[in-house]
């Protein structure tokens, strides 16, 4: 029996909510393991942070868009740095958690020429994330990005942010090195983080 058009539509419209749902509901979650099978060439540790070899990294994606205060942001201005992505949202519990140690790190090693920017999502107004924002002392810029078209930018079977939160750490040649799906301290962080500082 085949289905008429109006009915081939509702279906696929309720299999692409059925999408938004599972990712909504992946949101704030506490990462895991996932990605690494197949030739993703890299595995996610017991700890939730994958890492690459050198050799295996490919490109991150291009970002560019506005901030939260209506500012234009583009990732190509940090070329040759070290550059830390947390996706966020201020109405994400675990966000808050890690917060004050996405601070502490980036304080401590911007003077060693990392970078730290945020992609807040979700957010469907400003106004929280902005308070959220102040309420952490959070300084560096944040990509607004209520629909998730930057995440979406990131290139199938790499270290893709799957969940929020997740932070995901840029080389400096503009590729990506790590990934954590999950909330992440200040040990985690330079666990990601130290090792790239170290390369030539």
């Amino acid at each position: 029996m085949s289905l008429s058009r109006p009915a081939l539509r509702r279906a696929s419209l309720l299999a692409a909510g059925a999408a938004v749902a599972a990712l909504t509901l992946s949101a704030c979650g506490d990462g895991g393991t996932q990605g690494g099978s197949g030739n993703t060439n890299f595995v996610t540790g017991k700890n939730g942070i994958a890492n690459v070899d050198k050799a295996d990294r490919v490109a991150a994606p291009k970002l560019d868009g506005e901030t939260l205060d209506g500012k234009p942001l583009n990732l190509d201005a940090y070329k040759g740095k070290i550059v830390v992505l947390n996706i966020w949202g201020s109405w994400c519990g675990p966000c808050r958690v890690e917060t004050p140690y996405l601070v502490k790190v980036a304080e401590e090693l911007k003077p060693k020429g990392v970078e730290f920017v945020g992609i807040n999502t979700r957010n469907p107004d400003r106004g929280p994330a902005i308070k959220f924002e102040e309420e952490f002392g959070v300084e560096y810029p944040s990509f607004y990005d209520p629909s998730g078209k930057l995440i979406l930018r990131f290139p199938q079977g790499s270290l893709a942010p799957q969940q929020i939160p997740s932070t995901v750490v840029i080389d400096k040649d503009g590729k990506l090195a790590a990934r954590a799906l999950q909330t992440v301290n200040d040990k985690q962080l330079h666990k990601m983080i130290d090792p790239l500082l170290a390369e030539k």
